[in-house]
């Protein structure tokens, strides 16, 4: 794995992390009993977006460092997860 894949996977743990965390303790405006004019009961009475953020990024930030340990370890290669044999035969490892 590069730089350039390392952080491509942060950012999709990390999205994906976020949308897990965004309706963790939501309450909306009728629940909590103040419906601001003009927008739908249904809207949050406090959405508390940064706080979720610093949530999603440690624990996105754990997983990641999982899964590019797995990666990098080479436990899991592309290869592992070739189930239809697109790939061809794996090639052979090089020893110096």
């Amino acid at each position: 794995m590069n730089l350039t894949g390392g952080i491509v996977l942060y950012a999709v743990i990390w999205f994906m992390v976020f949308f897990v965390v965004l309706p963790i303790r939501f309450e909306s405006q009728e629940e909590s009993g103040e419906v601001v004019p003009g927008t739908p009961a249904s809207a949050p009475s406090e959405a508390g977006v940064v706080r979720k953020a610093k949530i999603t990024t440690i624990v996105a930030t754990a997983i990641w460092a999982v899964v590019a340990a797995i990666i990098l370890s080479g436990w899991v290669s592309i290869y592992d997860i070739d189930w239809l044999g697109r790939l061809g035969p794996e090639p052979a490892a090089v020893s110096n």
